[in-house]
């Protein structure tokens, strides 16, 4: 994940930094795992881990627990991940972003117009599928331990309302600085700008980007619906969120403390949607009254199509074409 193949030099000292917070907040008996969240303290994945820790507390007489730290106080999701293959953290909740480079099997999930819903989505993750992919991370030091929703993401720009692919054409849009979204919106015709979340409103503002894409609370709480007034329900990528394990951790942890961890991380998942459910509904209210323009897409199928060459730029493996097979076979129940 370092430039060189390795752990930076940086990011060892940060581990070390990590590993005194470890010792501080009662690592050293084994008691308390330490976890990091880039989001706020009162966003559902970080209210989701608490849940998981309270669990751990009530089914082990405190004997296993969790601190965490959210807002990004021990560094960027990037960083953090490095620390966590190190073991110099021992939980992290990631984005698949910075899982793809490492792993080929995470980028199935970030597919664009792979799931056809929420429900879709949730339905094949919690199945075999799910597992297959948290799996195949345990070969580079991490144990995924469950997936958390994050929505799914939509266009919106300063311009125009989005209907069909031509409507994206020259639009300059900032994206994660992901190759998989790059390619995405550039096969939609628009011109893709990376640049971190922070960046956007005033990007917006200054006319350095069109438009972004993102869910209904990150549209609502970055402030972008201000200046981006236009809406469209593309729902292009509905992505899940990660938490997974240091490896180096786990492997300290006896078969039946393994799992707990497992079965209170699994548990903590309907609780997390729970919270995401009405965070959604409270944004999308909170935009629909400040006057936001909302639309439909008139031809799915269409921005569907445009999305072929970058499949076959990603999925390249049989395991792969099997996963997706298989989540494309589990829309039928839509």
């Amino acid at each position: 994940m370092s430039d060189g193949g390795g752990i930076s030099r940086r990011n060892v000292l940060i581990a070390g930094a990590a590993a005194g917070a470890l010792s501080a907040c009662g690592r050293a008996d084994g008691r308390a795992f330490l976890s990091s969240d880039t989001h706020p303290a009162d966003y559902p994945t970080v209210q989701a881990v608490d849940e998981m820790a309270r669990l751990l507390r009530e089914r082990t007489n405190g004997r296993l627990d969790v601190k965490t730290y959210a807002g990004g106080q021990l560094g960027s999701e990037r960083d953090t991940l490095e620390i966590t293959v190190f073991g110099g953290l021992d939980m992290n909740r990631v984005n698949l972003a910075p899982l793809n480079s490492i792993e080929p099997m995470t980028t199935i999930p970030a597919l664009p117009f792979l799931f056809r819903s929420n429900n879709h989505m949730r339905r094949a993750l919690d199945s075999a599928v799910g597992d297959e992919i948290l799996e195949s991370l345990t070969r580079h030091g991490l144990i995924g331990l469950c997936f958390y929703d994050s929505g799914d993401r939509n266009f919106y720009n300063t311009k125009r309302p989005i209907y069909t692919p031509a409507d994206m054409k020259g639009l300059k849009i900032r994206v994660p600085n992901s190759d998989l979204y790059i390619a995405m919106v550039k096969a939609l015709g628009a011109d893709a700008t990376p640049m971190s979340i922070s960046e956007v409103y005033q990007s917006l503002v200054q006319g350095v980007i069109d438009g972004a894409e993102n869910n209904w609370p990150s549209y609502e709480s970055g402030r972008h619906f201000e200046v981006a007034t236009y809406y469209s329900l593309t729902q292009h990528v509905i992505a899940p969120e990660v938490l997974v394990m240091s490896r180096r951790r786990w492997d300290k942890l006896t078969p039946e403390d393994q799992a707990e961890v497992r079965k209170a991380a699994r548990e903590s998942v309907p609780f997390m949607r729970t919270l995401w459910d009405r965070r959604v509904d409270a944004a999308r209210s909170k935009l629909l009254a400040a006057g936001v323009k909302v639309n439909e897409i008139t031809d799915p199928a269409a921005f569907a199509a445009a999305m072929r060459p970058v499949w076959d730029r990603y999925i390249v493996t049989d395991d792969q074409r099997r996963i997706v097979q298989q989540i494309e076979d589990m829309a039928e129940a839509e």
